[in-house]
């Protein structure tokens, strides 16, 4: 009901602003930076989209030991989200790509190209990190991607190695097919990171 009432006032405000004939342009303002105004009858009017503020209950910590674990957790996530987003983008890329290529042959020496560089660029940052950090880098691969890390492997390298990289992982007790789940056990996660994202912590 409530969802209803906000479609049909924004409909009526869109026929009602199309009535005015309002024209909305860019205006440059003195500082050299472009504000979006609306000119309604000669007056220049100023608007801002706002953007979304998120609102969670205030956490109750019992002791200083779980607000230290907590405040970890945000390190962390600050560290290891935007890997988790540059991963995102890689695969998306080398899909993409990937769908350019006229044969299996050429896809394959793509793949190999790209697993080369990718080990040369993140070896580096992945030996920065903790283990704890590492395991939520896992999770967050599959916030990010909708797909576990050992799916992306399997999808794009392969079974073997998808296989050879989770017996690995699971020597120091981590699992490539460990998922996100936001609603769940994950859910002080899923917080943290939209308050990161949202720049708000």
């Amino acid at each position: 009901m409530k969802n209803s009432f906000y479609i049909v006032f924004f409909c009526i405000s869109f026929v009602f602003l199309q009535t005015l004939n309002i024209q909305c342009v860019s205006s440059q303002t003195n500082k050299g930076k472009l504000l979006p105004v609306c000119v309604y009858k000669g007056d220049t009017i100023p608007y801002i989209t706002l953007e979304t503020v998120y609102i969670y209950p205030k956490i109750k910590f019992k002791n200083e030991k779980e607000r230290r674990r907590y405040n970890k957790l945000v390190r962390d996530i600050k560290k290891t989200l935007p890997l988790a987003k540059e991963i995102r983008r890689a695969v998306i890329e080398t899909y993409e790509y990937l769908q350019t290529l006229p044969n299996e042959e050429m896809r394959r020496e793509h793949l190999k190209d790209v697993e080369k560089g990718l080990k040369k660029q993140y070896t580096p940052k992945m030996k920065k990190l903790t283990f704890a950090q590492g395991k939520l880098l896992i999770k967050l691969v599959d916030r990010e991607c909708n797909s576990s890390s050992y799916q992306l492997v399997k999808a794009f390298m392969g079974s073997f190695k998808a296989g050879f990289y989770q017996t690995f992982a699971a020597l120091f007790g981590a699992s490539l097919k460990k998922e996100y789940h936001p609603e769940d056990e994950d859910k002080l996660i899923e917080r943290i990171a939209v308050l990161v994202e949202n720049g708000q912590l």
